[in-house]
């Protein structure tokens, strides 16, 4: 159970990975995650499921950590400690009309299957995606296919047009362009300020969190935001959310509580990496 069946690079420190798991394959919807232990002695992680089919799903992860460091040493055929799900509640598809899709970096990959249930059910869907750079851009050709129409936007104008999501988002929206509804996923500062040009232009706007996050059942609280000025734990109430209605300083406050702890535990797994690959190195001949 849980082999890793195949693994690309999409990106540097970006892996895909193509799960055997098909319980959770045949029950989840756009939207939902599951928690992954890699190994034994892993802590859990959330991962968004970004495809699947009827016995595998697909996860997208960025090695920012030690877990996900820990992961992105792991190769097709072998297998994860843990996948639990699905998990969360499945994202909001209805008849809308004409709906933007907005995902920023690795936030592209939980963006597709929604791009794509959006368009299965009749609305219009633009795809905005963005990243730093053309090397970090992550699944245009899936996301071009999941949508009507695809704007790419980078940061330093290397692919697509030079500018930020909302740059390409106003664009649309200062030609007259027909928008319902906007879904935004990826970095928190990035949904922050969808929501709130949005917010001034009067479009509901969908975000997916992606929050701290230890049991995924709602037992910790680890993952609680305010939503609305209500406490809401994105593992069972989300991970998808009113963008109006967050707090995102209030979340991005939370997010940055471990930061140290991490950075630490992770620059300790560098060099335990480092000193592995020593060790199966050839001695030099002299």
């Amino acid at each position: 159970m849980f082999r890793i069946l195949e693994k690309g690079l999409l990106a540097p420190r970006v892996n895909r990975y193509v799960v055997h798991a098909p319980q959770v394959a045949r029950s989840w919807r756009a939207g939902q995650f599951v928690i992954v232990r890699p190994r034994e002695d892993s802590e859990r992680i959330p991962l968004t499921i970004a495809d699947g089919s009827a016995e595998t799903v697909t996860l997208v992860v960025q090695e920012v950590g030690k877990t996900t460091a820990v992961m992105a040493d792991m190769q097709a055929g072998e297998r994860l400690a843990d996948l639990c799900g699905p998990l969360g509640v499945p994202a909001k598809i209805e008849k809308v009309g004409g709906v933007a899709v907005v995902g920023g970096g690795v936030g592209i990959a939980p963006a597709y299957p929604i791009a794509q249930a959006h368009k299965t059910f009749g609305n219009h869907v633009i795809a905005i995606l963005g990243a730093r750079t053309r090397e970090l851009l992550i699944m245009e050709e899936e996301m071009r296919r999941a949508s009507h129409e695809t704007v790419i936007v980078t940061d330093d104008g290397s692919r697509g047009e030079k500018g930020f999501v909302t740059t390409a988002l106003q664009r649309l929206l200062d030609l007259g362009r027909t928008i319902d509804e906007v879904v935004a996923v990826g970095p928190a500062v990035m949904m922050k300020m969808v929501a709130a040009l949005t917010r001034d232009a009067g479009i509901p706007t969908r975000v997916s969190l992606n929050t701290i996050m230890i049991d995924g059942t709602g037992m910790c609280g680890g993952c609680r935001v305010a939503v609305g000025g209500r406490t809401k734990f994105v593992c069972v109430d989300g991970p998808e959310f009113d963008g109006h209605q967050v707090d995102f300083d209030l979340m991005m406050r939370r997010q940055a509580m471990y930061l140290d702890h991490e950075r630490g535990t992770y620059e300790d797994y560098l060099e335990t990496r480092r000193c592995r690959l020593d060790a199966t190195r050839e001695p030099s001949r002299r």
